[in-house]
């Protein structure tokens, strides 16, 4: 099980872990090389090799910041990650495109047979919050609900004074202004939690507001805008007053945009923050093939779209 006090110190080393074990199966070095202390510098790892990978944008921040420390302790690696979303880092993987790829979202069974390099390995990295950022003059603090959040992306509430959000924040002035729903256009793991988070909030056993389904892509309203990857979906948002969209946390700060508190399971509403993160993972158990899920997690302190993201590789 993930505890709060270790989630960050074991997603580090994961992560610099699993570029280690790709860089040395794909080392053009003598057997004899070894990868010890390729996380602490105790020895210098004997390693020579291009690895190639795209995936996930939500924790493209993490990766690129691990590869970059991994590439300076081993000048003979280079390492390149794309991004493009889970579904593209999947099906490159499978198409064996790429050396590993970033995926929010497992394998569904009935794909397994069309990776073609065979059985594939997970290696958890990280846990953090999507986001629901949005853009809203004269609106600094926003409360939301699962049914309402639901009810603003199957585009049932248009308007931003509507009585699901009044009720959600007592108090609260809010304008008349016109929604603007803003979603993935790609294949998204950060897709597929959200909406499984919307899914357990919001769907059949909890009112049926939501009728979507879950997964990396769904038929979204016709009158919603796209954007490629988290961080065309912030700046979509960022651009456009009354807009509101699903955004992982790193992309969502940096472009600035104010954050929804989120009622979790046990009725509080909580920021997207580490520490809500840390304690919707605390309470997770992880399979024997390290998959698990954090979406909707108990616990007064969590926060309730908390997704989990792993690289996958043969």
């Amino acid at each position: 099980m993930f505890t709060p006090s270790t989630i960050t110190r074991r997603a580090a080393i994961v992560g610099i872990a699993a570029l280690a074990a790709l860089a040395s199966a794909c080392s053009s070095s003598s057997p004899s090389a070894t990868t010890t202390g390729a996380t602490t510098g105790a020895t210098t790892a004997n390693l020579a090799a291009t690895l190639n990978a795209s995936g996930a944008t939500f924790p493209k921040t993490f990766y690129e910041e691990a590869i970059a420390a991994f590439a300076d302790a081993n000048k003979g690696v280079t390492i390149n990650y794309a991004g493009g979303g889970s579904g593209k880092g999947r099906q490159d993987l499978a198409d064996e495109i790429v050396d590993f790829a970033g995926t929010d979202g497992t394998i569904k069974d009935a794909d397994l047979p069309g990776f073609k390099g065979g059985a594939v390995l997970y290696f958890p990295t990280v846990v953090a919050p999507i986001t629901v950022s949005y853009h809203l003059s004269g609106v600094d603090t926003l409360q939301l609900s699962g049914p309402t959040i639901a009810g603003i992306f199957e585009r049932k509430i248009t308007k931003w004074n509507d009585a699901a959000i009044a009720a959600d924040n007592p108090g609260v002035t809010l304008p008349a202004t016109d929604i603007v729903v803003v979603h993935r256009s790609d294949s998204s793991g950060t897709t597929k939690n959200f909406t499984k988070f919307l899914d357990s909030s919001a769907g059949k056993d909890n009112g049926g507001i939501w009728t979507l389904g879950a997964d990396s892509t769904v038929e979204w309203p016709a009158d919603t805008q796209a954007g490629e990857g988290n961080a065309g979906v912030a700046q979509a948002v960022s651009a456009t007053d009354g807009a509101i969209g699903y955004v992982d946390l790193s992309d969502a700060k940096d472009a600035n945009l104010s954050l929804a508190l989120i009622k979790n399971k046990a009725g509080k509403f909580v920021a997207p923050t580490l520490d809500g993160a840390a304690a919707a993972a605390a309470g997770t158990t992880v399979k024997d093939n390290l998959t698990f899920s954090t979406i909707w997690a108990a616990g007064d302190a969590t926060y309730p779209i908390t997704a989990q993201t792993w690289i996958i590789t043969y």
